[in-house]
């Protein structure tokens, strides 16, 4: 017996991204933001092995890591560009939560499976929070994936790895347009043939 939840169903239809850059500060309080993971917790584990773990960011948080990113980029010889492209989303943020991906010792639970968690808490994070009435967007950006800048800004261990960073607070009011969605004949296919 089919139990439809039309509510879920338009939430996701209507579900959009604004880029964190255009959020203009106001963001939950630590209730709302513990509630929001809470919720977004409940995310496929196999294994119940919790091969993630979070950290929310705040404003502070944001400028130090946009030092860092800078600081990171000049080691790597980068240009303005890559310096401007690694501070960008952190000089703009002013509350996110950082997924880090922080795969467990598991026999029967391949290490890609416990990566794919980590992305599934990141989606459950961006519904929780669009349903909880803010405005979220899922970035990662170069520094993230340095493991250099990840372990001096999340103290990511070997192994470790930024899944995302989830930026929650307040967009605009005018109504974001929907970007283009994939050509369902392009990418679905029935069978195997």
């Amino acid at each position: 017996m089919t139990r439809p939840n039309p509510a879920v169903l338009d939430h996701l239809a209507a579900r959009r991204s604004y880029p964190a850059k255009l959020f203009t500060g106001g963001t939950p309080d630590r209730a709302t933001v513990e509630r929001i993971v809470t919720l977004a917790l409940r995310v496929p584990d196999h294994g119940k092995l919790e091969p993630w773990r979070l950290v929310v960011l705040t404003k502070a948080d944001m400028a130090r890591l946009a030092d860092l990113a800078e600081a990171r980029a000049c080691d790597l010889g980068g240009d303005a560009e890559k310096i401007a492209k690694g501070r960008g989303q952190y000089d703009a943020g002013h509350l996110a939560v950082a997924v880090i991906s922080s795969p467990k010792p598991a026999e029967k639970v391949p290490a890609v499976e416990q990566l794919l968690s980590a992305g599934a808490l990141c989606m459950n994070l961006l519904h929780a929070a669009t349903a909880a009435g803010w405005d979220a967007c899922w970035l990662s950006g170069w520094p993230a994936h340095d493991p250099v800048f990840a372990a001096r800004a999340f103290g990511c261990a070997p192994g470790e790895t930024v899944a995302g960073i989830v930026h929650i607070g307040t967009a605009p009011a005018t109504e974001m347009p929907d970007r283009p969605r994939p050509d369902l004949t392009r990418v679905l296919h029935w069978g195997l043939e």
